[in-house]
């Protein structure tokens, strides 16, 4: 006995070495990825709005390191077991079957980096071929982080495998993924024959096995999409690999980490400690009031990112500390977060405003105008909830602060608050795009913390860019494996069939409205919100017109309804970037959200319908 133990141990040990090794390897160029994206950005607008010289190399370069960003995060995120998964089922489960679906859960992410690792080097072959407008270099050099960053994470799953304490559990799990792979290659033929019930097969029931097992929600999409693709069509897997590519590239996206560092930097410096503690001293005394300053604060950063995740990354670390001093629940505080997000979709500048208006030809000052109301609609519905929650709060011990103690930490808070403004501003005057304004308020929040706070602890840098790198590579794998899906859902003519049966409805405008209510809300839970625009805007819209329905009144009905499924759980993509940006394990928030989620659900009822809401300030 003790030398097979020994025999085990020894494996272990290498590759525990292996993997501390591997783990420097990956986490600095990811930290000075990180870094070097705020320098290029920052350079950018520097050189455009204060030198007239503008940078004709820098989004170029920012989208070459982004890619190299998202894939070596997701490495250090696999490697620290920070992929997003949905454990509630897996928590209730025996100790012993709990530790199966836990070597399960390194298996199938396995399974399916073993299926992705030779498509993404004939993609970055392929793309040797493309030379860049700017940079003039083939484009190879940005896709090759792609089969890279596959074989990193191959590599990483192998080493968590072969550290295993149970080496029984890991063959198991290794057996059970690989019959099932098995069977469902024999099965091929017979898939090919279902037509569009594969649709049912694949992404309903092998996404719902795998995320109610607990695998990571990016490799349950990516094993899905590759799963129908491969055993179902003839389509070339590379394709794949260059829809996943295109939906992490998206350079709005790259808002995501430079918005979590944002975060970390207001914490860092103690911007967020003035911010509170006045905040705290206006609606401290109030039941729950530090939830309706988290309403109110996400109303007002929305859409400055064009990015939901990035929102939630700017405000959560600021808010939810205090929250959680004075006694709020993490599963409470990651509910109304994923709430907020659902709300502010409409709000602009939006990148899914923009987006909309781009594909189905409607005016986007006319989705600007119109996205401010049932924003404030839906505030006013989680306000009620939060009002209930907290209605029956002990503030006994708390006191209820003076005008003088309100106007000393007004003083104190100024540059802290001026952050919002200062980032809205520079949208706004046309100083930086969307993607570029993280950069100036890091700026702001470096020289507020050197000059003004007199905090900043260098020793924290390092930490800070590698968390930095590993939640934006969670969240952005997901993206990237939901776009792959999309893609995968056009192709197989259900964006089509759908439009088709909607317009066929009995009961007219009404009827079509409620249908389009409840299909956004589950294309929402399962496509990630551009995508699902993209793929049904141009569809649904044209019926929409000949029903009567005002083009922007209908635009927030959608944008609302998806932005519910996208933050409703268990699917919605966008309730587990909420649980990453606060690092609070997703189970916590199941619960509570439900509550908020049916708050969502009357208030995007009352602006269905009520145009008036969308379209009172168009004319």
């Amino acid at each position: 006995m003790t030398s097979y133990t020994a025999s085990h141990a020894a494996p272990r040990r290498i590759a525990g070495v292996l993997d501390t090794v591997l783990g420097h390897l990956v986490e600095i160029p990811a930290a000075l990825l990180v870094l070097a994206e705020i320098v290029v950005l920052l350079t950018g607008v520097t050189s455009r709005y204060v030198l007239h010289a503008p940078l004709v190399w820098s989004d170029e370069l920012a989208s070459i390191l982004f890619l190299w960003l998202a894939m070596l995060g997701a490495v250090v995120a696999l490697r620290r077991g920070e992929h997003m998964r949905m454990t509630a089922l897996v928590g209730m489960a025996s100790p012993g079957v709990r530790a199966f679906l836990e070597v399960i859960a390194i298996a199938a992410p396995l399974a399916f980096l073993v299926l992705v690792i030779g498509p993404a080097v004939e993609f970055a072959q392929d793309e040797a071929f493309i030379t860049t407008p700017a940079l003039e270099i083939p484009n190879s050099w940005r896709a090759a982080a792609l089969p890279v960053g596959t074989a990193l994470m191959l590599l990483v799953a192998c080493l968590r495998l072969i550290r295993s304490a149970n080496w029984r559990l890991t063959i198991a799990a290794l057996v059970l993924v690989a019959a099932v792979g098995g069977s469902f290659y024999a099965l091929a033929p017979v898939f090919r024959d279902l037509g569009n019930v594969n649709l049912l097969i694949f992404f309903v029931g092998l996404v719902a096995l795998t995320v109610l097992s607990g695998v990571p929600i990016a490799f349950s999409f990516g094993l899905a999409t590759f799963g129908y693709l491969a055993l179902t069509t003839s389509t070339p897997l590379v394709v794949v690999v260059g829809r996943m590519d295109e939906g992490m590239s998206h350079l709005i996206l790259l808002s995501v980490p430079l918005f979590v560092f944002l975060g970390q930097l207001i914490e860092m410096t103690g911007m967020a400690a003035a911010m509170i503690a006045f905040l705290a001293s206006l609606l401290g005394h109030v039941r729950g009031g530090l939830s309706y300053v988290l309403v109110g604060a996400m109303y007002l950063v929305s859409g400055i990112s064009g990015s939901k995740a990035a929102d939630m990354a700017a405000v959560a670390p600021v808010l939810f500390p205090e929250m959680k001093a004075r006694g709020a629940k993490p599963g409470d505080l990651v509910a109304l977060l994923a709430a907020t997000g659902a709300q502010t979709e409409t709000i602009p500048p939006s990148l899914v405003l923009i987006t909309l208006g781009s594909v189905t030809g409607v005016s986007i000052s006319a989705l600007f105008t119109g996205g401010m109301l049932p924003g404030v609609v839906l505030a006013v519905t989680l306000c009620a909830v939060v009002w209930w929650r907290y209605r029956s709060d002990d503030l006994s011990g708390v006191r209820r602060a003076n005008r003088a103690e309100i106007a000393k930490k007004l003083v104190i808070a100024v540059p802290a608050l001026a952050l919002p403004f200062v980032i809205r501003a520079a949208v706004v005057e046309g100083i930086a795009t969307a993607t570029e304004v993280s950069t100036i308020g890091i700026a702001y929040a470096v020289l507020a913390g050197l000059l003004i706070y007199r905090r900043f602890e260098w020793a924290r840098l390092k930490p800070m860019l590698i968390d930095t790198a590993a939640l934006s590579g969670a969240i952005l794998l997901i993206i990237g494996a939901a776009t792959g899906m999309a893609w995968a859902l056009t192709q197989s003519g259900f964006s089509g069939q759908l439009a088709r049966t909607m317009g066929g409805l009995p009961g007219g405008a009404a009827m079509f409205m409620a249908a389009s209510i409840l299909a956004f809300i589950v294309l929402g839970s399962v496509l990630e919100g551009i995508p699902a625009i993209v793929l049904f805007g141009p569809l649904m819209f044209p019926i929409a017109r000949q029903m009567g329905i005002d083009d922007v009144h209908y635009s927030m009905v959608v944008i609302l309804s998806m932005g519910v499924g996208l933050f409703a759980p268990p699917f919605g993509v966008g309730y587990y970037s909420a649980c990453a940006v606060s690092r609070i394990h997703p189970d916590e928030g199941m619960k509570p959200i439900v509550g908020y989620i049916l708050a969502l659900i009357v208030g995007l009822i009352v602006v269905a319908a009520v145009p008036w809401i969308s379209t009172g300030f168009l004319h």
